[in-house]
């Protein structure tokens, strides 16, 4: 067998030891398992809060919808006939699920050329630049979850013109997020050993 063979197969299996790439943490109901799972949450929740004022809970129950803590999430594909794969139903893409064209303009205005969706920092940074400028546009508080999932969902514009009033589906899913955000603070509020 050759070097080269030999040393692709033990990176290949030392790769696949450990935590998967993207993987969601274990408890996605409990806040303080979630965050003494990933420490390094908090530090960029902190950030986020920091820059743009949205609480760690809102942008937690808003990544749960989104993505379920999943980095590299995507959309499913799309199937002409029921099996020819057409592409996928957007563009979203990462813990944010943050569209391409919403995306870039995050990278020109705030957040750099090398923001990437699949990092936890940058997507919260991308959260709570898009909802400050949902503060400015609707006059939403900035952490009216209810709200700011809308709006987030549908896109400022879509909102102000009450796209969603039409969509029951839509409407119960941001009362789901809403929900989640008080049971997110109130576990955080209690959570020993972690501090946000």
């Amino acid at each position: 067998m050759s070097r080269f063979f030999l040393a692709l197969m033990v990176v290949a299996a030392l790769g696949s030891c450990g935590e998967r790439q993207g993987s969601a943490p274990r408890d996605l109901e409990n806040a303080c398992a979630i965050l003494r799972e990933r420490p390094e949450y908090v530090r960029e929740l902190r950030q986020a809060e920091r820059n743009w004022g949205v609480e760690p809970h809102v942008l937690m129950a808003m990544i749960y919808q989104e993505s379920k803590f999943i980095s590299n999430n995507r959309t499913p594909h799309q199937y002409a006939l029921g099996v020819i794969p057409v592409g996928r139903q957007s563009s979203a893409f990462g813990y944010a699920q943050a569209l391409d064209g919403t995306w870039d303009e995050y990278r020109r205005k705030h957040g750099g050329m090398g923001a990437r969706r699949d990092d936890f920092g940058d997507a919260t940074d991308f959260m709570g630049w898009y909802m400050a400028q949902t503060v400015e546009e609707t006059g939403l508080g900035m952490n009216d979850t209810r709200g700011q999932y809308l709006a987030y969902h549908e896109g400022r514009t879509g909102y102000l013109r009450g796209s969603y009033r039409g969509k029951s589906w839509l409407i119960r899913i941001a009362d789901e997020v809403a929900a989640r955000a008080i049971v997110y603070e109130r576990q955080i509020a209690s959570c020993r050993g972690v501090r946000i």
